[in-house]
């Protein structure tokens, strides 16, 4: 029996130790997408990040007192059944406004246990997303001293019972509780637009899904380029040959992630048409602190210049940036 035990721990190590070399992961800095964005304590997450035991951001709840705020990060816009497009962090948290705060001035009217429940977005390090306007994005000093994010002034938070990206079980809560639109307003049930509400994906030879019924990633057959990779809202997906898989860099910073986004981690079973191995997919823990999906270990971006789904705009800018295939490599680029 312990030879057994021996054996298969043995097995368990080398898979371990092959996907750790494979990336590069030798500092401890990337964390496999096996493990569940959102979950409890997350691998490269000090323990008072403001993770809570059911995996969402409630931490402080358990323990006492408020959770730091953590900054959101490269927010994000995702359409969200007929609450239509809501705002996210750069995991793909919803993001929400309080009835009874006030934008103008702004003002958070939601302190001590009220924090432990919605914990607070820190404004530091937060980009726009793309198509969203930036003059959009603001900051309100908390009486702790917080810098909170506002959007068109209205503060914002995350949800304690949110457990995994995606989930909007702060919506109504309340009745003072909402997700933020990308613009600062309420998102509320019926602003999906109904079933004509969702945009075909372009691309001439796609399965013509609306972008709300597209996976985390999947593959669409563009008429130039073949089989590229979109994320959930069909939008093309990049990757920078100035970034290294192997160990994981990236050179693409600052400035340069006003223009190309970063794809938000997506969970391996929400992948279609992706030909590499689970165990080569996993997410990047960014020197910035935002965290960022790979294929193969290749970080991955979508463009600002792409407005549509099925748009390619961002094939061969620079001569660095290419659409990436459903086996990691980048379409068309140079060898």
């Amino acid at each position: 029996m312990n030879t057994w035990r021996n054996a298969s721990l043995a097995v368990t190590a080398a898979a371990v130790l092959a996907l750790t070399t494979a990336c590069g992961q030798d500092n401890g800095a990337e964390t496999p997408n096996g493990q569940a964005v959102g979950a409890a304590n997350p691998a490269g997450q000090p323990a008072d990040a403001g993770y809570g035991a059911g995996g969402g951001y409630g931490s402080g709840a358990e323990a006492g007192g408020a959770a730091a705020a953590k900054p959101a990060g490269q927010l994000a816009v995702r359409k969200s059944g007929d609450l239509g497009e809501v705002l996210t962090d750069s995991a793909g948290f919803t993001l929400y406004r309080f009835d009874k705060d006030t934008p103008n001035p702004p003002k958070s009217n939601c302190e001590g246990d009220c924090a432990k429940a919605w914990p607070v977005v820190s404004a530091e390090g937060a980009a726009a997303p793309p198509g969203v306007d930036a003059s959009l994005m603001g900051e309100v000093t908390r009486s702790d001293g917080t810098k909170q994010l506002t959007i068109d002034g209205w503060p914002m938070y995350r949800y304690a019972k949110d457990t995994k990206a995606g989930d909007v079980n702060g919506q109504g809560v309340g009745g003072t509780w909402f997700a933020s639109a990308p613009d600062g307003k309420k998102a509320e049930a019926g602003a999906g637009g109904g079933e004509d509400g969702g945009e075909d994906v372009a691309g001439g030879g796609g399965d013509d899904k609306a972008p709300a019924d597209l996976a985390g990633l999947s593959v669409r057959k563009d008429p130039k380029l073949g089989e590229v990779v979109v994320d959930k809202n069909g939008m093309t997906v990049y990757g920078f040959t100035k970034d290294s898989p192997w160990p994981m860099k990236t050179a693409c910073k600052d400035d340069c992630l006003k223009k190309w986004p970063v794809v938000a981690p997506v969970d391996p079973d929400d992948m279609e048409g992706i030909t590499v191995s689970k165990r080569g997919n996993v997410t990047f823990n960014r020197p910035d602190g935002i965290k960022q999906q790979t294929i193969d270990c290749r970080p991955l971006y979508t463009f600002a210049g792409d407005t549509k789904p099925g748009d390619t705009n961002g094939q061969g800018v620079g001569g660095s940036w290419y659409a990436v295939g459903p086996d990691g490599k980048l379409v068309g680029a140079p060898e």
